[in-house]
């Protein structure tokens, strides 16, 4: 009870009512070691079904009308969490596809594939036949409930009865019935006799054009065949051949059948959901095309007004596909169909709310939104729901791990304290630096050895300490070990070719600009104190005239305590200001 201030009037009400062992009431109001406002993943979330928050991004998601289906974001930032939802409110109009069920790894270990991809033929038809026939087949057993051959011979023949009169459409069946026997299957065993079919075709063809046996189907066979220029041409031009000459025509017939005769009502609209793309589910070789393929069919099945399809893919393989292939058109129809999940601090502090009335909803007593939670806010401290959210990049992930490390820093007190908050910080700040380096070392390996750079900096540097910083991660491409070396080399090219007289945030832009999107550092420009991230201002450093006037570059607080950052004033020997 020493943690209580009472009037000693109330005091001996309480000290009455614990020896009489009516203790019950502050039993509630403390904090147990149970408590918490749910799990940092989807999949692990006791919470998300009793206390998920619907933001407008996703009544976007979940509406029947919306044209945009790729929702991209950072890790964190809600993408499984949202499509979870819509499978448990919509259980009977939702088909979930798992790429790691699909046998892609097998497809693309095939050495018939192999040897197509080192010839450098173009595989995208083949993919985007793979992608089609994988969804058409996917709503088709869902909307029938095939399961047996029986079950697909009398869907096959209720088709046939209602599109007789169409020869086109009639046409567009028999590619159904060429899978005769397998069309009730798993999703792999499908996607595994399609590949086999089409490697069988390539090694026919290259044994009798080109005397290559099916043995030597491999990326050494392409390289004894391409000492010859003419050779290489042939091959890969009949080779690109065969690769068009896949399923498609017939294919997209079978969605307009899809659309007039399959989902032909709004009780059978389907929403499509594919998400982990960002696992280790194919081999990276490979995974750019896939996905980019992916995109191509969703969109070209748009024309099914019944269906939604919807993709969840992380900001950063998104921004690591290359369009190129497709032309600069394709490339902009993709983007303008995406959705980037975005939070504001109402939004995530509404969120939180409702996540502590579900974690309290059994009680009567006790905290109904996060405020009531933490302690009150005041002068010298400011307040505390601010204090956290600065400390993320405002992600819901971020913002839960916080708060439950407060929790777990405040059982059986009766509210969280400041001293709870700082407690709590270096053990948040580590996890959030080792989630950086989690999410991006694919695309920026060695990541963590560049933040490290930081370790020790000033929150606030001044232009000739920074770059005296990136100087140091340049350096890191004269490391043997450093893993990194290719993207970095790329990223600092303009350090080491630096012109005189050169703009510092020109001579050192790619590398800052890594920095600055991953939400590492911050941007203090036109005089102003207050620093501006990524968040706040995407496009701030690719202008220059912001950029000439930049002051400051602050490091994002957090990650202040775990890369021991120090605020300027720590140097002078002055109280610490909290930029």
């Amino acid at each position: 009870m020493e943690d209580l201030i009472l009037p000693q009037t109330v005091r001996y009400r309480v000290q009455q009512r614990i020896k009489s062992g009516d203790s019950m009431a502050l039993k509630k109001q403390r904090i147990r070691s149970s408590f918490n406002l749910g799990g940092e993943q989807a999949e692990a979330d006791s919470l998300l079904e009793e206390a998920f928050f619907e933001t407008g991004d996703y009544e976007m998601i979940e509406s029947r009308t919306e044209s945009k289906c790729f929702v991209i974001g950072r890790t964190g930032a809600g993408k499984s969490a949202a499509l979870s939802r819509i499978e448990d409110l919509h259980p009977e109009h939702v088909i979930r596809i798992n790429p790691e069920d699909l046998s892609l790894p097998y497809i693309t270990n095939l050495q018939a594939i192999r040897w197509l991809d080192s010839l450098e033929v173009n595989l995208d038809q083949f993919w985007i036949a793979l992608w089609k026939h994988v969804i058409l087949v996917e709503v088709i057993r869902h909307r029938y409930k095939v399961d047996s051959p029986v079950a697909k011979s009398n869907m096959l023949a209720n088709l046939r009865d209602w599109i007789r009169n169409d020869r086109t459409k009639a046409a567009a069946l028999e590619y159904l019935d060429e899978f005769e026997g397998r069309f009730w299957c798993e999703a792999d065993e499908r996607v595994k006799e399609i590949t086999d079919t089409f490697s069988q075709k390539v090694s026919a063809e290259a044994g009798v054009k080109f005397g290559v046996p099916a043995i030597d189907l491999t990326a050494g066979t392409s390289g004894e065949l391409g000492r010859s220029t003419a050779t290489r041409a042939e091959l890969v031009d009949r080779f690109q051949r065969l690769v068009n000459e896949t399923q498609l025509a017939r294919l997209n017939k079978m969605m307009e059948i899809l659309n007039d005769h399959v989902l032909d009502s709004e009780q059978h609209f389907t929403y499509l959901i594919i998400d982990d793309l960002d696992r280790d589910w194919v081999d990276e070789r490979v995974a750019n095309d896939l996905i980019r393929c992916l995109f191509s069919t969703v969109v070209s099945l748009k024309r099914v007004t019944r269906l939604r399809i919807l993709v969840a893919l992380r900001t950063n393989i998104f921004q690591e596909l290359d369009f190129g292939k497709r032309g600069a058109a394709q490339e902009e129809k993709f983007r303008a169909l995406v959705l980037p999940l975005r939070w504001t601090r109402t939004s995530l502090e509404r969120l939180l709310d409702e996540r502590v009335k579900a974690a309290t909803s059994g009680e009567e007593e006790g905290p109904k939104t996060v405020r009531a939670l933490l302690p009150h806010a005041n002068k010298t401290r400011g307040n505390p729901l601010d204090y956290i959210l600065d400390r993320t990049l405002l992600r819901p992930r971020d913002a839960i791990s916080f708060v439950n490390l407060c929790l777990r820093e405040s059982v059986d007190k009766r509210a969280v304290s400041w001293e709870a908050i700082q407690a709590a910080e270096p053990g948040y700040s580590e996890g959030r630096l080792l989630a950086l380096r989690d999410e991006w070392k694919l695309t920026y390996p060695g990541i963590d050895q560049v933040l490290n750079k930081l370790r020790g900096c000033s929150s606030a540097m001044s232009v000739p300490e920074f770059v005296a910083v990136l100087e140091d991660i340049a350096l890191l491409t004269a490391e043997a070990d450093f893993p990194g070396t290719q993207w970095l080399t790329t990223a600092t090219a303009g350090v080491w070719a630096a012109a005189e007289g050169e703009a510092w945030h020109v001579t050192y832009g790619p590398l800052l600009k890594v920095l600055y999107s991953l939400g590492i550092v911050g941007i203090a420009a036109d005089g102003s104190k207050a620093p501006k991230f990524h968040l706040d201002d995407p496009a701030l450093i690719d202008r220059r005239s912001r950029m000439d006037t930049c002051k400051s570059v602050y490091v994002h607080r957090m990650l202040h305590s775990a890369l021991d950052v120090r605020r300027p004033q720590e140097r002078r020997g002055q109280a610490p200001e909290d930029y």
